[in-house]
């Protein structure tokens, strides 16, 4: 299959990304979360095009972990990767099933989150990898934002790069600066193979989540800077480190003081 070359538009935020948190290192062993939805089809597409052009080296596998859901298909990703010549690993796990015993008070989205990562934090200890990549991007880290803010009580949102718990393992997250929009735009105009809802259960359960992205859509309509603003307050939420000095950008060749 010929390797499909991301738009500067993505090529552009992620590297900087990559570069503000030093998310990735030379000799680096990336496994990347994938669901088979728009966002991480395009990471994986990222990451692929940064591997064979960026001065860092590194390796990249991708793993999906179905959680038996009815109407999730993720069948078509193992030929897909296997054409593209990316180690694929693929975990089913009883999710749905467990969530209705134990999840406590959580939403399903959050359970489910928690128990995909458990998975794959193990798969990547198992395989040897050093490094997990989702998917997320800046309108979901602006909802996460909104929602800790209205519901929780504290100003967080997701980290862009940090450890896990047992410090074994680095979650990085390049598209924190790239729009949903974008990536929608990239996945349909390269024709990748998205599994549309690929998770129903989330759809089809009323969400916070959705509530803040329908929020985000109307204020956007009147403030066109807004995620430009938002990205601006979150900054200091998404670094674990608020104190880096000016280091040398890997993937751009430029210098930057990360505030």
């Amino acid at each position: 299959m010929t390797a499909i070359r991301p738009p500067k538009s993505l090529l552009r935020p992620a590297g900087r990304a990559i570069a503000d948190y030093r998310m990735i290192q030379d000799g680096d062993r990336i496994l990347l979360g994938l669901s088979g939805g728009k966002d991480s089809l395009s990471l994986l597409h990222i990451l692929m095009h940064l591997q064979r052009h960026a001065p860092i080296r590194f390796e990249l596998g991708a793993m999906t972990v179905d959680p038996e859901v009815e109407g999730f298909e993720p069948a078509r990703l193992k030929p897909y990767l296997a054409e593209l010549g990316v180690p694929y690993h693929f975990r089913a796990e009883p999710i749905m099933e467990r969530a209705l015993d134990h999840m406590g008070k959580d939403s399903y989205c959050s359970w489910c989150a928690r128990m995909k990562r458990g998975t794959m934090y193990t798969t990547a200890r198992q395989e040897g990898y050093n490094v997990l990549a989702l998917g997320q991007h800046l309108d979901d880290l602006a909802e996460s934002f909104l929602m800790s803010a209205f519901h929780g009580g504290r100003l967080q949102t997701m980290k862009a790069h940090y450890r896990n718990d047992d410090g074994d393992l680095r979650i990085i997250r390049p598209l924190v600066y790239a729009r949903e929009r974008q990536l929608a735009d990239f996945a349909a105009s390269a024709g990748l193979p998205v599994i549309k809802d690929n998770c129903p259960a989330c759809f089809r359960m009323p969400t916070q989540r959705a509530h803040m992205k329908a929020l985000l859509v109307q204020e956007e309509s009147h403030n066109s800077q807004l995620f430009k603003t938002l990205l601006s307050s979150m900054r200091p939420l998404m670094d674990n480190d608020s104190h880096k000095n000016i280091y040398e950008f890997p993937f751009t060749g430029k210098k930057s003081a990360n505030a």
